[in-house]
């Protein structure tokens, strides 16, 4: 596929450039498909690099080819909104030489949008938090869905946190979902209340991680695994195993080391589908 401007810089601090960036997708590919396939996309694209200004495109171009998947999906309140979806590489690589730096996806798929199957907790630092905090939150978002029957993955969003996510059947609304969620949050809150908070404000939170149920809600996202982020670095989102968490640093995995990350190992969340848990008889079991 031809890529214009290959040589545009997009990271500066890095010198990385437009057709570093496609490289990347083409070799993280086989394992971030699988995450991508099937849901509905928000594109953050940075045609001029990560520098200048940038936006989110939640719905596709006019000039998108017709070939690239879209899917109109139902909007709340009424009428459907029109969506990328990426199930293959030259749909990937399309939307990266599009300037198309960050990907992220619905917790739910096309052919069922009001029945998520991912619940994500996200674990957002004030400036200048320990890591360590960081990672005994993440561990305590892993104990709480255990209690009530979920399986937890992890992952370094490759910004300043970890999200701690949960693979669920897809019978459960979004609504129940969303409530189950804020329910986690606000028990992993009130277990360390000196260094984790739930509260919506940021003038509220203080100096505490806010742990926030928010991306469950419907048409709301998360960085995809495996998505670059717009940020000095040129960090990715990368899934990890619990016994890795230890030594993780959020945005610790630059396009030289994810490469030979996926060279060696394999996708911490691949077959994740295996263990999905039900939404219901996790509100059961909460007690």
């Amino acid at each position: 596929m031809k890529i214009s401007r290959p040589d545009k810089v997009f990271y500066p601090g890095e010198g990385l450039t437009k057709g570093d960036v496609v490289e990347h997708y083409r070799t993280v590919a086989p394992a971030m498909l699988p995450h991508l396939r099937g849901r509905p996309l928000t594109l953050r694209r940075y045609p001029d690099g990560i520098e200048a200004e940038g936006w989110f495109q939640k719905h596709p171009g006019e000039y998108f080819p017709s070939w690239l998947r879209t899917v109109r999906v139902p909007r709340r309140g009424g009428g459907t909104d029109e969506y990328v979806v990426c199930d293959d590489e030259d749909s990937l690589l399309y939307l990266a030489g599009q300037a198309t730096v960050e990907f992220h996806v619905w917790l739910s798929t096309v052919d069922a949008p009001e029945k998520p199957d991912l619940l994500v907790l996200d674990l957002d630092p004030p400036e200048g938090t320990d890591v360590a905090d960081l990672r005994t939150a993440a561990r305590r978002i892993r104990d709480h869905y255990a209690e009530v029957g979920l399986a937890a993955y992890v992952q370094a969003t490759g910004g300043r946190g970890f999200h701690v996510a949960a693979p669920l059947d897809a019978t459960a609304a979004t609504d129940v979902v969303l409530e189950l969620s804020r329910a986690l949050a606000d028990r992993v809150a009130a277990a360390d209340p000196d260094r984790l908070t739930t509260a919506q404000r940021k003038d509220q939170r203080g100096d505490r991680i806010f742990v926030d149920a928010n991306r469950n809600g419907y048409a709301q996202t998360f960085v995809a695994p495996y998505s670059l982020r717009a940020r000095p670095g040129a960090a990715s989102a990368t899934p990890l195993d619990w016994t890795e968490l230890g030594k993780a640093e959020p945005d610790g995995w630059g396009p030289g080391k994810l490469r030979r990350r996926l060279a060696r190992k394999d996708d911490p969340w691949r077959g994740m589908e295996k263990n999905a848990g039900s939404a219901e008889k996790a509100w059961e079991k909460f007690g």
